[in-house]
């Protein structure tokens, strides 16, 4: 073995006539009496203790012990008892690569991981308790989607816990632990009516958004971040290279979403409205960080700006033109005197990268391309989210007999 089982209350001396005897020793009677000791992989002694009429147990524990280290799962006690908060906090500071989504992480895991699973031992955690949080979850009542994130970041602690032996397992991987419940959503893509209704509403300056979003099937902070150079109206293509967007609320070029830079076809009427745009309202030289508030600072000559010549804030852009437009265009209500706009995530700008989805599955575009399209990593992403827009085989059945019939 790769240890031994110490009893404490007895001592091995030679006796008188040479050979070895037991005698008590100045413990016998108090204490523990059994100490499990064995070297761990580090080099350094570990030892457990047990009581009276325990050897047994004390033998079993060792032989787990040492089967741990032979199968490269041992965990080292003193590591277990670090708390889940003390680990996280430390895995979190390693996050770095974007300031947005380490400081999104970091207020997740405080508000709604920490207060429940945050002074438990690493060692102590089973499946158990990760089912016990998901319930605290969904009874507070926090969205599916959401909860979901908060489950794979706590995930994602704990995986880094078991790389670095802190864990034997990810109690999260155990098959009777479910994720929250994320309730399923279709997509309704506007019609072209409403689309047309909407940039019709927006002020002259921000129209030409419409047409590069539900023509190009950008996101809003691609449309924001568009930069002149980007434009290759000679091949009819659109170079999707950067985004503009906050870090730490601070406003910054970035790579598109996961990095992903693509080349999106640039219809002929998209490319004529880009046009009559920058002859109406001559693209404006802004110098941002690039990704980072503190990054190097590059100069980008964007497409849309503000009315002041600055880039587009977001927000501003969705509480001072895109909702009312939307509310003119009926999407919405109109609000009454003193009243906001209602809440209309689901008919944010990203509503014209649906109808762009929509119209080109509508005209048979396949899946992989659709998804290039839209700077999406995986094609299973997409046919997850728009696979109920796609032409049923039914009625690819009722045109193709119809072409064959119509020709006799």
């Amino acid at each position: 073995m790769a240890g031994h089982v110490q009893d404490r209350w007895y001592k091995t001396v030679p006796g008188p006539n040479g050979k070895q005897v037991k005698v008590k020793t100045d413990r016998h009677g108090s204490g523990m009496r059994y100490r499990a000791r064995y070297v761990a992989p580090d080099g350094t002694e570990r030892s457990k203790s047990f009581p009276d009429r325990k050897k047994r147990e004390a033998d079993a524990w060792l032989t787990r012990v040492e089967a741990d280290m032979s199968r490269g799962q041992y965990v080292d006690p003193q590591a277990g008892k670090i708390t889940f908060q003390q680990y996280a906090e430390t895995w979190l500071a390693t996050q770095g690569a974007d300031p947005n989504t380490q400081a999104s992480m970091t207020s997740q895991l405080r508000l709604h991981a920490f207060p429940y699973l945050g002074s438990r031992p690493l060692g102590s955690f089973q499946p158990t308790h990760i089912r016990a949080w998901v319930t605290q979850l969904e009874a507070a009542g926090l969205s599916g989607s959401y909860a979901r994130v908060i489950y794979s970041n706590v995930r994602s602690v704990l995986s880094a816990a078991v790389d670095d032996g802190y864990l034997a397992r990810n109690p999260c991987a155990a098959r009777s632990v479910r994720p929250p419940t994320v309730e399923v959503r279709r997509v309704t893509p506007w019609l072209a009516e409403q689309v047309f209704a909407v940039r019709a509403a927006l002020p002259e300056r921000y129209q030409a958004m419409v047409d590069v979003g539900a023509g190009c099937g950008l996101r809003q902070g691609e449309i924001l971040g568009l930069a002149v150079d980007a434009i290759d109206f000679e091949t009819d293509t659109l170079h999707v290279v950067q985004q503009l967007k906050l870090s730490r609320s601070k406003p910054v070029f970035a790579p598109p979403k996961g990095g992903k830079l693509r080349d999106v076809p640039l219809p002929r009427p998209v490319a004529d409205a880009l046009r009559a745009h920058m002859r109406r309202f001559p693209p404006v030289d802004i110098t941002l960080p690039w990704k980072t508030a503190n990054g190097r600072l590059v100069t980008k000559r964007l497409v849309f700006t503000a009315p002041m010549g600055g880039h587009i804030w977001r927000n501003t852009l969705n509480e001072d033109a895109w909702k009312p437009a939307l509310a003119a265009a009926g999407v919405i209500p109109t609000p009454g005197r003193g009243e906001s706009y209602k809440a209309s995530r689901e008919d944010g700008m990203h509503a014209l990268r649906h109808f762009y989805a929509s119209v080109l599955l509508d005209a048979g575009e396949n899946i992989k391309a659709l998804a290039e399209y839209l700077g999406h990593s995986d094609p299973g992403l997409t046919l997850r989210v728009y696979a109920h827009l796609m032409p049923s085989s039914q009625e690819r059945t009722r045109r193709a007999v119809a072409v064959v019939f119509a020709g006799q």
